[in-house]
């Protein structure tokens, strides 16, 4: 007897672009379970009687848990390094089914986390410290992504529209996904 693997969509883009707000979404609608790897990391760090695990076993741990066949991974990959980790220990244990890319300018990131910084308790929000994120974030990732974009699995989705337009788009991915899994069944 054969269990089916899960499936996975990585979930990535600069701070602001909005990637938890639509995973929120897509969750609503279809059947995908939202692990954010930046909450996965800051649970351990605070679970004090447990070693400090890297993000590809938090991730294949917190899928066990879950026991659910789609999830979305936000904010992951972040380099060529987690890649590398995660070719190692989970690729065969997972359907990598696509990687969503929500492109936002800088001034949008900015913009949006600091409306976000005057409701919540961040100190990360300020606008020096993103624009050090924003450029840790592009000299990371973007490899990563040319990386998928070989692979034909990066969706890029222009995060700059308002959160409908944006979510417009993100279906018409999911409708594409769905499509394509259901003919490899």
């Amino acid at each position: 007897m054969t269990t089916k693997k899960p499936n996975v969509i990585f979930v990535i883009g600069a701070p602001g672009a909005g990637k938890g707000t639509q995973c929120e979404r897509i969750c609503k609608d279809y059947t995908y379970v939202h692990l954010s790897v930046g909450d996965l990391l800051r649970e351990e760090v605070n679970n004090s009687h447990s070693d400090l695990e890297i993000a590809c076993r938090l991730i294949e741990n917190a899928i066990k848990k879950s026991g659910k066949e789609n999830y979305l991974i936000d904010g992951f990959p972040r380099d060529m390094e987690n890649i590398t980790e995660w070719q190692k220990t989970m690729n065969e244990k997972v359907v990598l089914q696509c990687v969503l890319d929500f492109d936002c300018d800088e001034k949008t990131s900015i913009d949006r986390c600091m409306e976000r910084g005057r409701n919540s308790e961040r100190a990360d929000d300020n606008e020096e410290t993103l624009k050090k994120r924003i450029a840790t974030f592009k000299k990371l990732t973007e490899p990563a992504i040319e990386y998928y974009e070989k692979k034909n699995l990066i969706k890029h989705v222009d995060a700059t529209k308002d959160v409908e337009q944006v979510y417009h788009d993100v279906q018409n991915v999911m409708k594409t996904i769905l499509e394509s899994t259901d003919s490899n069944l």
